[in-house]
């Protein structure tokens, strides 16, 4: 018998000073089987990060055909594509040239990413930008995780503070360019 995805909840208070973006968020995030902790904790923060009318998350590995998270407007086009971790080249591609704008929010090491992607096809690669984090910041929230969660998620000139279930967590927000 197959097992499940795991939903956590979220209740999360963002307040996105760079932005202007400011609102209360209740979120169930279901996590496959085949998801890391990780990687599931960085799709949250990217949502969190791109918060806007519209966004979703998609449906998870069983989506091939789309990100992890991708805003829509009201006609149900694609706006912005959002990937997690470590996608290859050819979704990036695909990604930039369906949607307006184009991220990536990684947990792993972005330096790595960047050389995969040297010298291969994406389509204006110069406008997508991919984010990272400090070391050892997403493993700490990560160990801080339960069923239910409480989250405080801050950023302000470029610098995020997260406060999960009672530990408080801070990290740059490191932008990278693939050009």
């Amino acid at each position: 018998m197959a097992i499940g995805a795991t939903i956590h909840t979220f209740e999360i208070q963002l307040a996105d000073v760079d932005r202007g973006v400011y609102d209360e968020l209740s979120l169930r995030v279901a996590r496959h089987p085949s998801e890391t902790d990780r990687f599931m904790v960085t799709r949250l923060l990217a949502y969190c990060l791109e918060y806007e009318e519209g966004i979703a998350f998609s449906a998870g590995v069983s989506s091939t055909d789309e990100p992890a998270v991708l805003v829509r407007d009201l006609t149900g086009t694609i706006t912005a594509w959002i990937e997690i971790g470590a996608p290859d080249a050819d979704r990036l591609h695909y990604g930039s040239k369906l949607a307006d704008r184009t991220a990536v929010y990684t947990h792993r090491e972005p330096e790595k990413l960047l050389t995969a992607w040297a010298g291969k096809t994406i389509h204006e690669a110069e406008r997508i930008v991919v984010r990272s984090f400090d070391a050892g910041f997403i493993d700490g929230i990560v160990g801080t995780l339960a069923r239910r969660n409480t989250m405080t998620v801050s950023l302000t000139e470029g610098q995020l503070y997260v406060d999960c279930n009672g530990s408080s967590f801070a990290s740059q927000v490191t932008e990278h360019s693939i050009v």
